[in-house]
């Protein structure tokens, strides 16, 4: 399977994941950093990235 970097960057690119409800939110990492984002479901402030396969 051929990985495209447009495709790669659509997939991975300031897209996180809460640590306590493991949902994905799109964000910038400016902003995830600094804890200006919530979690939509659960309204939790920490996030890690996407782990690529």
């Amino acid at each position: 399977m051929v990985k495209f970097p447009e495709g790669q960057a659509r997939k991975y690119r300031n897209v996180f994941i809460c640590k306590k409800c493991s949902t994905k939110i799109r964000a910038q990492s400016m902003k995830i950093t600094q804890g200006k984002v919530k979690c939509r479901r659960c309204h939790g402030k920490k996030f890690r990235s996407v782990r690529k396969k």
